[in-house]
């Protein structure tokens, strides 16, 4: 595995053949997911702008050891994106859990009522971004 990656895996298909051409892999603070053999698309997501995780498990899932997991987060053209068939899927899971609400933290990411706002000063003029809007 790569040392920048903190995780990566392939769309899996029963459960034992990563034979795909989707690749998720994830950073510290982005997840990067890759599909397509003749033409690709790449799409890249900030952690911090992600703010609800779920896990679906089909029958043949179960019995292969894989699960899907849908990130929910703000973006616009990309309100949520699935992770097919990814091998341990509970374990994947409760890591992105975990590294979204760190990554939140670091950028003072606040939530108000299925909302959030974004403290982050990226300009280093003292004040947040949303107010120079």
């Amino acid at each position: 595995m790569n040392n920048k990656y903190v995780w990566q895996d392939r769309k899996h298909i029963l459960g034992f053949l990563p034979w795909s051409f989707t690749k998720y892999r994830l950073t510290k603070d982005r997840l990067l997911v890759e599909t397509g053999l003749f033409s690709s698309k790449y799409e890249e997501t900030y952690l911090y702008r992600l703010f609800d995780v779920k896990l679906n498990r089909s029958f043949w899932q179960k019995i292969c050891g894989t699960g899907t997991i849908t990130l929910y987060g703000s973006d616009v053209s990309s309100p949520s994106i699935q992770l097919i068939s990814v091998k341990n899927p509970i374990d994947v899971k409760e890591m992105f859990s975990q590294m979204i609400l760190q990554q939140r933290r670091e950028h003072r990411v606040l939530e108000t009522s299925g909302s959030y706002i974004d403290l982050e000063d990226r300009d280093g003029d003292g004040f947040p971004d949303f107010l120079n809007r």
